[in-house]
């Protein structure tokens, strides 16, 4: 009996007793199910698909499990590990607080009329690239972090309004897409290496504990969100650091997939899966060359190979025609406006409206927000911002409306958690002095810095 086959023999073993002995997975048979409310997020794991019906379209999406096991509540990630060291939720699961609370996302990401994928970008609801999600009825999945910070890259699903402006959230799903110890770092390409792949940074990325790219240094763990752009890179949309004992994660597109000898390449990373567990796919069949996968291990990779506990699909993007679907990714296999992909999905912006710049900026490496509907297997837009072009830069903007809380000046306080300095905004239906406690505002900026919103303008509400 070859190694691969008894690996999995263990593994499979492992996985049922630790079903049995914990009362099997989370809801529907699976999935990361975290509910969140104004306390923050908590996590019960499972590793199953679960599909859940949007009543509203009479439509349906499937959602990927998690890729631990602990399935009951109050217990941590099981075997396969949803969660590891270096974050994770803790187990438990509590009710959505109905206070519209959650985060946004106006730079990063993907919405559908059925999900979302993207990062956050602002809290006082669910905001993917400047579209709002109410989340009185949502439910959260969570891996790799406590609660939902600016950054982090969500899907959403749930039904949105025709302009891309409203939507109703029935399910986030969040997971950290990168984390090991940074190799090598590039000031002048603003960009750095970790776990064999490019990530770079822009004037979105959110800076969770340094002031930027030359705050990082060679050796250090980072956690990582971001988004798949060509084969071997990630657009990081928040960055954080992390205990050097944290279990690595690696997220790309497979190339080079060997069926037999249950390998593929990420970046510069030979991954062998031949005793990971498969989640949010049908079979190890839907492993193949242009998808996009997120590898979780036990060990760092030895000799150039990265040992795959578990290997999620990331993100999976619906393709349905009528879909109304929101994306924004890094424009890749540009061919024309008519034919380019943003995260491996296929876009014809040939009759889309342009802001942000001009359709002659628009190429391989520009970050877009695209808003149309789903027609053929390919989106075709209606709407294309441009949110950063290689080079020139683009505008970034974050947005947290709540309370003010734990105010010392108007350069420290914190609204929904976020701290904010905005000890330069202008402000609009008040003043500076105006500031305190239990004083409900909205925050706008551009930049995050060692984890503080640099507030541009402030509106009293």
């Amino acid at each position: 009996m070859n190694r691969h086959l008894l690996a999995r023999c263990a593994v499979f073993t492992a996985f049922i007793l630790a079903l049995w002995s914990c009362g099997g997975g989370g809801s529907g048979g699976g999935g990361a199910i975290v509910n969140v409310g104004a306390a923050g997020v908590n996590l019960t794991a499972g590793i199953s698909t679960s599909t859940s019906p949007d009543a509203a379209r009479g439509e349906a999406f499937t959602n990927s499990g998690g890729a631990g096991g602990a399935g009951s509540t109050g217990s941590a990630g099981g075997p396969g590990g949803a969660t590891s060291a270096g974050g994770g939720g803790n187990g438990s699961t509590t009710t959505a607080s109905g206070d519209d609370s959650g985060v946004g996302s106006g730079g990063t990401g993907v919405s559908t009329a059925d999900a979302s994928v993207g990062s956050v970008d602002g809290f006082g609801s669910i905001i993917v690239n400047g579209l709002r999600y109410n989340t009185d009825a949502a439910t959260f999945r969570i891996e790799d972090a406590a609660s939902l910070q600016i950054g982090m890259t969500v899907k959403v699903a749930g039904p949105i309004d025709a302009d891309f402006l409203t939507g109703v959230a029935r399910v986030v799903e969040s997971a950290a897409d990168l984390r090991g110890p940074v190799s090598a770092i590039d000031n002048g390409a603003g960009s750095f290496m970790v776990q064999g792949t490019l990530v770079t940074v822009d004037s979105g990325t959110v800076w969770a504990d340094s002031s930027g790219l030359a705050g990082i240094s060679a050796g250090t763990t980072l956690q990582v969100w971001g988004l798949p752009s060509a084969p071997g890179t990630l657009r990081a949309t928040r960055v954080e650091q992390r205990p050097a004992v944290s279990a690595p994660i690696v997220t790309g597109t497979v190339q080079g997939h060997d069926a037999q000898r249950r390998t593929f390449v990420l970046g510069s990373l030979t991954v062998d899966y031949g005793a990971a567990l498969i989640a949010g796919t049908v079979d190890a069949a839907a492993i193949a060359d242009g998808s996009i996968v997120r590898v979780r291990s036990n060990a760092a990779p030895f000799g150039g190979t990265l040992v795959a506990s578990a290997v999620q699909r990331w993100n999976p993007i619906p393709l349905a025609d009528g879909l109304r679907l929101q994306i924004a990714g890094v424009a890749t296999d540009f061919a024309s406006l008519a034919s380019f992909k943003a995260l491996r999905v296929p876009v014809d912006g040939s009759a889309a409206s342009i802001s942000g710049g001009n359709a002659v900026n628009i190429g391989n490496g520009v970050k877009l927000e695209i808003d149309g509907v789903v027609s053929g297997g390919k989106l075709v837009a209606s709407k294309i911002r441009i949110r950063h072009v290689p080079g020139t830069g683009g505008p970034a903007s974050f947005d947290v409306t709540g309370s003010i809380g734990n105010f010392t000046s108007p350069a420290s306080f914190r609204v929904r958690g976020q701290p904010i300095d905005a000890s330069g905004a202008s402000f609009v239906g008040g003043s500076l002095l105006g500031l305190g406690n239990g004083v409900r505002v909205r925050v706008i900026g551009s930049r995050i810095a060692d984890g503080v919103l640099i507030a541009d303008q402030v509106s009293f509400q």
